[in-house]
């Protein structure tokens, strides 16, 4: 099995939601400067859902109860309409009910009260998933455009084929020397023939 590419220099954007300035400050001090270009602070729900609203976040942090609602609602409605990683930290009393909610949707839940290490760790977490899950999307993307580019050189040979009465293999060989001639891409040079061709 390939090894899923690794994303060494991306940076992320996080929107930590809570009251708890203590808890705030602690979120903040795991996170590596390196790699969160944008740490954004919201104290409630209404306020958050105002701000993923504006603009996209790779990591979601909250901290449950938040002033105007529990937070789970907000987790859920950010896991559904965001690709961003989310993690709640619940009461104790609460983290099996919440476990049971949020798992299915993807969410990392967390019971505190808990350590700075567990946190730190549980953001570790999540960036790594994201990263992962970035890796996969520019692979499929990479797979994309190889499919449509195979399709495109396969339209050219096909046109020389027929309106030039080459073989495959003839056909094959000219797509690849009018790329290597004008350093482009077989893509390119496939683009060109038809546009000559059609």
């Amino acid at each position: 099995m390939k090894n899923v590419p690794k994303i060494e220099s991306r940076q992320y954007s996080i929107l930590i939601v809570s009251s708890s300035e203590q808890f705030t400050a602690i979120i903040k001090n795991s996170l590596s400067e390196r790699r969160f270009t944008a740490i954004v602070t919201r104290t409630g729900a209404a306020a958050a859902r105002r701000t993923v609203f504006d603009r996209d976040f790779d990591l979601v942090v909250i901290c449950v109860p938040l002033p105007d609602e529990t937070g789970i609602e907000l987790a859920l409605d950010i896991a559904e309409r965001s690709n961003a990683g989310v993690m709640v930290v619940v009461p104790s009393e609460i983290y099996a009910s919440a476990l049971e909610r949020v798992t299915d949707s993807g969410i990392l839940t967390v019971s505190r009260p808990t350590t700075k290490l567990v946190l730190s760790t549980a953001v570790r977490l999540l960036v790594s998933l994201q990263d992962k899950m970035q890796a996969l999307v520019m692979k499929e993307q990479a797979a994309r455009e190889k499919t449509e580019e195979v399709r495109i050189v396969d339209r050219a040979k096909f046109a020389l084929m027929e309106q030039k009465h080459m073989t495959e293999d003839d056909a094959h060989r000219y797509v690849g020397k009018l790329a290597m001639d004008n350093g482009i891409s077989r893509r390119k040079a496939a683009e060109m023939i038809l546009d000559d061709l059609e």
